[in-house]
């Protein structure tokens, strides 16, 4: 993390978070500078141009470019892309009906239900994803810079005044009116603004590859909850398979850890022995392109806002403890942003009202919080070695399973809304609100 340098009397002087230097001179003055154009910063800078606002994208990867992820899009991602005007072209090359859950001697289908967000899901690697939606930002009137990478800020009493970024070999002074960041799970320069991930909360750990398959146009995701490694030990997460429509299937596994209870595993290792037990039934090659990443998960960060700042979709936590789900928190996370700045300044535009600080963690907590809290619990139960051997057979098998794992899956796939009346949705609901005052000191965007 690179160090942050407080003057003595910050009335006076600016602050300086890594080692801001411009010397060439050159400086860039933009209305909206989003950090990282993935899912999300692409989502971000498609809606802040069509808001009318100049806005500018930086990322430290030049496009195209890959990313580790399960590359599903659930049907709640669906309807975020239908509001940038991509999910046609997504939905039209593959499409999937929801999930088929497997283990502990059965196999549940759960259809995605009929749902705000529709009921069609689709799944696209994600090098082609990305591209699509910066393409999109682009023709929307969004700028970017690839290959650039955003180094330090000079802060003051209004939030971020510059950024230093290094664009080649220039270096590069840019000044916003606001700053979104989107730059992932690692979060480089949310550390830089004093971003602190939680590990004391759950924790995901996840490995993924590309495999051939004569079943790529299987229009379910295939998930296997009965995850064991080579020794035969169960291990807190799940398997997944995810056709893609395109000759591949995306195969990979994930698991759960915290700091007390840390998995003792390796991903790419797990993710082996799970293709090689996969590769009859799904007619696989070889795993190929095997990368793997860790994820915080269920809001467990603090500092991810300032005056004229706020930190978007993974970079602020915004994923399902339960399954590793994020993009759809992603896209929807940079919409809200938008539209908050967009109330904030006003028709008149008038930057100096803008004030991210205590609003942006409100309205992630009370779009986001009771779920994610309830969902990081559950979660870690899933930690303790002993539970999942024992509730696993209990929830897959018999009418309880029938019954029990749809409405999983349905949590799994964000698809519960506020409006739902269901006893599902009201059942989350009124659970995730007692989680909520018996973890009232757990971390969430604090």
């Amino acid at each position: 993390m690179m160090a942050v340098t407080k003057p003595r009397n910050e009335s006076q002087a600016p602050q300086f978070a890594g080692n801001f230097d411009a010397e060439d001179g050159h400086v860039v003055d933009v209305e909206v500078l989003i950090i990282g154009a993935g899912p999300t910063g692409a989502a971000a800078a498609i809606h802040a141009a069509r808001s009318g606002f100049d806005t500018l994208m930086v990322d430290a990867a030049e496009f195209p470019r890959d990313k580790t992820c399960g590359d599903g899009l659930t049907p709640r991602a669906i309807h975020e892309l239908e509001s940038l005007g991509l999910a046609e072209e997504i939905t039209s090359g593959y499409r999937n009906r929801g999930l088929k859950l497997h283990g502990f001697g059965a196999s549940v289908t759960a259809p995605w239900p009929d749902s705000a967000f529709g009921a069609v899901g689709s799944a696209m690697p994600r090098k082609t994803l990305d591209q699509l939606i910066v393409d999109a930002a682009l023709r929307a009137g969004a700028r970017l810079w690839d290959g650039t990478y955003a180094q330090a800020v000079r802060l003051g009493d209004r939030g971020i005044e510059e950024v230093s970024v290094k664009r080649g070999a220039r270096q590069v002074c840019v000044r916003p009116k606001v700053v979104l960041v989107a730059d992932g799970v690692r979060s480089t320069f949310g550390r830089i603004l004093g971003r602190t991930w939680h590990r004391g909360e759950v924790y995901g750990i996840a490995a993924r590859s590309y495999c051939s398959s004569s079943f790529h146009d299987e229009p379910w995701i295939h998930s296997h909850l009965e995850l064991r490694d080579e020794l035969g030990v169960i291990q807190p997460g799940y398997g997944w398979i995810f056709p893609l429509g395109n000759g591949d299937v995306n195969l990979g596994c994930g698991a759960l850890s915290t700091d007390r209870r840390p998995a003792k595993v390796n991903t790419k290792k797990l993710l082996q022995h799970y293709a090689a037990h996969q590769q009859t039934e799904w007619e696989l090659g070889e795993p190929r392109l095997v990368t793997s990443a860790m994820l915080p998960m269920g809001g467990a960060v603090s500092q991810v806002s300032g005056p004229n700042w706020a930190l978007l979709g993974d970079a602020a936590a915004c994923v399902n403890p339960l399954n590793g789900e994020g993009i759809d928190y992603g896209m929807e996370t940079a919409r809200l942003a938008v539209e908050l700045i967009t109330d904030n300044i006003g028709d008149a535009r008038s930057w100096s009202r803008l004030t991210l600080k205590d609003s942006w963690p409100a309205l992630l907590r009370e779009r986001y919080g009771k779920a994610f809290l309830l969902a990081r619990t559950l979660a870690r139960a899933l930690t303790h070695p002993k539970f999942l051997p024992a509730a696993g057979p209990l929830a897959m098998r018999g009418p309880l399973g029938a019954k029990l794992m749809p409405a999983a899956a349905r949590l799994m796939g964000n698809l519960v809304t506020p409006e739902d009346e269901d006893l599902v949705a009201r059942t989350w609901r009124a659970s995730g609100l007692a989680m909520g005052k018996l973890r009232r000191h757990s971390p969430l965007w604090s």
